[in-house]
């Protein structure tokens, strides 16, 4: 949430939105895979479930970089781009993807709500599209309050403070995220 935010505050909403959107694919795929019992598998074993940690601390310690270094300045049509807005789709879809905890929430939380009893896979789709639909929609308020804020933030300086910011807010997500999963 706080990258989604410091993103629409530096980028503008219409990043802020490709992100959401990709994470909210990223929340589908996993579903999906919670679904046909895969990240059940992967959740119970270490090796894999040890890769995706590393590789989704490695993910953020990436985003941090690129967030921090320097952004060559574009002209208003390439910032219009769909090849500009894809990139923020891309990294919610790869962050998303990369979370194990996102697959351990599925496992461990969907499955109490499940009637085992009739079409579990279905009801366990169903379940997934509503979470989508509820964080997409938190995600999309934040990105449009903070979209809004950015009106506010004129200064080109300001809004690399608060790239710099997020890039090492970004350092102790990852960081957390290793020790802590």
């Amino acid at each position: 949430m706080a990258y989604l935010s410091v993103l629409s505050i530096s980028e503008g909403k219409k990043a802020g939105f490709a992100a959401t959107a990709g994470i909210a694919f990223g929340l589908l795929t996993i579903g999906v895979i919670a679904a046909l019992g895969i990240a059940t598998l992967i959740s119970n074993s270490s090796v894999a479930y040890q890769l995706l940690r590393y590789a989704g601390t490695f993910y953020l310690l990436w985003l941090a970089w690129d967030t921090w270094k320097p952004q060559a300045i574009m002209p208003a049509k390439e910032l219009e781009s769909l090849l500009y807005h894809a990139k923020f789709f891309k990294r919610g879809l790869i962050t998303n993807l990369l979370n194990p905890k996102a697959a351990v929430f599925y496992i461990t939380i969907l499955p109490k709500f499940i009637n085992l009893d009739s079409q579990a896979t279905f009801q366990a789709i169903t379940l997934t599209a509503i979470y989508i639909i509820v964080a997409t929609s938190i995600h999309s308020i934040i990105v449009t309050m903070a979209g809004t804020a950015r009106t506010f933030i004129e200064n080109d300086r300001q809004r690399l403070i608060i790239r710099r910011v997020m890039a090492c807010m970004l350092i102790v997500i990852a960081l957390w995220f290793l020790i802590k999963t």
